[in-house]
């Protein structure tokens, strides 16, 4: 049983860090053809953008305006060759079967070929004599107008490629409103901006494509993407999954508690949703169904467990390094913050797991069918090792950028501790291809986002935008968050995770600051929501994902989802109104309020589930412990003014740590 627990997770994640590698299909080419020389071509950029990446982070970073255009315009290009236009691949053959050409697939070519062409042409215009071109700021040339005419339509046309209808929707909304706002109804109406002023101030200066976002996407998100591709490729996916069985097996429902843990541990190295789901989900479902789980459940535990990944330091989505430049604080001051929410989110999880494991009598695991928790430790603690080098290159004040190059070495190092993880060349290779190739869809979200922020720099809607929010909310903090928590899931329904929080945050984060949130806070919650969209109905893609590996309804089980990553809707309230949580203040205030929280989310998980050691509680005690809830959620002074609000915050804790006591049985007999 452990062989082959163990030879299906090794062959989940070789498939994982393997898939669709250009350089995986260059090994066994016999034959150069054209399609193979795409291929080839293809393989080549992406080690090239990895080993430019390296250096710069290793020697510094050059010109900005030079280097940030450099990596736009490797990303578009391989925007291109990895989704060319009307083909499946660029293996997929323009003459059928028949032998005669394709015309749909010949015109798709063409076209992708031209699409390169004006890329490396525009890129080569404005560094030629990239002085004089900056130099034009605020006179624009009509060669200028056009050359950044025509990058805002290849952008866009990447964004439909990598990222989806939705974000061009969005992106090209902003535009036309910055140059006919005076034709919208409402706070949208303004003055209208001129066109060459809106090209000037999306393509020359700093304000758009080039801004805030791709500077980040460039200096930071790339390296910790490729850290992420080698650390997987080393085998750490097999090793975070088999030290989660390990660790929670033996426990009641096991796998559901190993599916959580595996996915706190993931989400260190993927921000990807659907990814976590792909590589955990396909062995972890298939146990908690075997064990007693209904499908259903299955897929909502490994849907709200892989999510969390995209708000676990150190990476987060990606959104931690352009929180952290936007406030002007240092990234391991993100991670800092995060850290108490997320381990609220995923002891909620866990909560909940354990609950539905008792109420459909789900057995444990034997100790002897599991991984051995020693062996596993002895094969891969180097890659724990890893992991804490890196965030300590960050603690002790080493820049983002730094850390994660430093990162990538010692894990190079350590790789060859073990001939488990021990890597060749080639692996490196692949790895160094894998990551780039996953970081062109954060690339090319991080330039729609920076086309949002400077059409809405330019039309002044922003301040419009929140001063109109903040009327429609009435003064009412909660509503403002209601109305921002709405924006940021409906948001996410169709654009990354980067990109919402990037438009929330413009436009909405300002109006939360000005409500007396805390910056930091007010930026989490935009982020904590946009994030929430991957477990919420209708367009729940990580739940979806999961209710494929389980054959279990997509919708039923988003909605368990929903139920299940409860804390995800719940917790950004919390540290809104209580910046404690977020390490905001004196460390003794910070415990004290992660324990009442994590009191209040046991008690509405109670009150979710109607379960508790082996009773379904009425409606009344379910609606009472939600209460209670929600009290311990706030700061005593948010409760009510003065000493009796302190006075009621104890009187919930022990109210609730009654129940938990006393409920049916001695609590003995239900920890497992």
């Amino acid at each position: 049983m452990e062989d082959r627990q163990e030879n299906t997770s090794d062959n989940l994640f070789v498939s994982e860090s393997r898939q669709e590698s250009y350089i995986e299909k260059l090994r066994s080419v016999k034959l150069i053809s054209f399609p193979w020389c795409l291929i080839f071509l293809t393989a080549t950029i992406a080690l090239s953008l990895a080993f430019f990446h390296l250096f710069v982070a290793a020697f510094g970073t050059p010109e900005s305006r030079a280097f940030r255009s450099t990596h736009l315009a490797g990303m578009l290009v391989l925007t291109v060759l990895t989704k060319p236009l009307w083909r499946q691949s660029l293996t997929d053959p323009v003459l059928v079967e028949s032998g005669h050409i394709d015309i749909r697939k010949l015109a798709g070519l063409i076209l992708d070929l031209i699409f390169i062409f004006f890329v490396l042409s525009i890129q080569t215009y404005t560094l030629y004599d990239i002085e004089a071109f900056q130099q034009r700021e605020g006179n624009l040339s009509t060669t200028d107008v056009l050359a950044g005419s025509m990058l805002l339509i290849l952008v866009l046309e990447a964004a439909r490629r990598v990222v989806g209808w939705p974000m061009v929707i969005i992106t090209t909304f902003f535009i036309v409103h910055a140059l006919t706002a005076n034709y919208f109804p409402g706070f949208f109406f303004g003055p209208p901006v001129s066109y060459a002023r809106l090209i000037d101030i999306l393509f020359v200066r700093a304000d758009g494509i080039f801004g805030v976002p791709l500077m980040v996407a460039a200096t930071y998100i790339v390296l910790f993407i490729v850290f992420g591709a080698i650390l997987v490729r080393s085998g750490a996916g097999k090793f975070f999954l088999d030290l989660a069985i390990a660790l929670t097996g033996h426990l009641r429902g096991g796998p559901a508690k190993a599916s959580v843990v595996a996915s706190a541990f993931l989400g260190t190295v993927s921000g990807s949703a659907v990814a976590n789901v792909a590589t955990t989900g396909a062995f972890t479902i298939p146990l908690m169904k075997k064990i007693g789980y209904s499908p259903r459940f299955s897929a909502a535990v490994e849907a709200c467990s892989s999510s969390g990944g995209q708000i676990t330091p150190p990476i987060m989505g990606a959104a931690a390094f352009i929180i952290a430049e936007y406030l002007r604080v240092s990234y391991i001051t993100v991670l800092g913050a995060a850290i108490i929410p997320t381990i609220l989110y995923f002891a909620t999880v866990y909560i909940m797991v354990d609950l539905e494991a008792d109420k459909s009598g789900v057995k444990c695991i034997e100790k002897k069918l599991l991984p051995d928790i020693g062996k596993v430790l002895r094969t891969g603690w180097h890659q724990l090792l890893t992991l804490i080098v890196l965030i300590l290159l960050l603690a002790i004040g080493y820049t983002a950028m730094l850390a994660a190059f430093g990162g990538i070495l010692v894990l190079f190092i350590l790789s060859f501790i073990s001939p488990h993880t021990r890597l060749s060349t080639f692996d490196f290779l692949t790895a160094f291809e894998t990551g780039i190739r996953n970081a062109v869809p954060v690339t090319v979200a991080c330039a729609c986002a920076g086309i949002i922020i400077g059409s809405i720099f330019s039309s002044g809607i922003g301040l419009k935008f929140t001063n109109s929010v903040i009327t429609l909310s009435g003064g009412s903090l909660f509503m403002l968050l209601v109305l921002t928590a709405g924006a940021a899931i409906i948001l996410g329904m169709g654009m990354t995770t980067t990109a919402v929080y990037i438009t929330v945050a413009a436009l909405v984060a300002p109006a939360l600051i000005e409500m007396g949130v805390e910056p930091m806070g007010a930026h989490l919650f935009a982020f904590y929501y946009g994030v929430v969209s991957t477990i919420t109905p209708p367009v729940a893609l990580a739940a979806f994902a999961a209710a494929g590996i389980a054959g279990s309804g997509p919708m039923r089980t988003a909605l368990t989802s929903a139920r299940v990553g409860i804390a995800k809707y719940v917790v950004p309230f919390a540290f809104v109104y209580n910046s404690s949580l977020l390490l905001n203040g004196p460390i003794w205030l910070s415990l004290v309020s992660f324990f009442a929280a994590f009191a209040g989310l046991w008690a509405l998980s109670i009150s979710l589930e109607g379960w508790y050691q082996g009773r379904a509680y009425p409606l009344q005690i379910r609606v009472f412990l939600g209460t209670l809830a929600i009290a311990l959620f706030l700061p005593p002074h948010e409760l009510i003014l003065g000493f009796s609000g302190y006075f009621f915050w104890v009187v919930a804790f022990i109210c609730i740590g009654f129940f938990y006591r006393y409920a049916n049985r001695p609590l003995r007999a239900s920890v497992t």
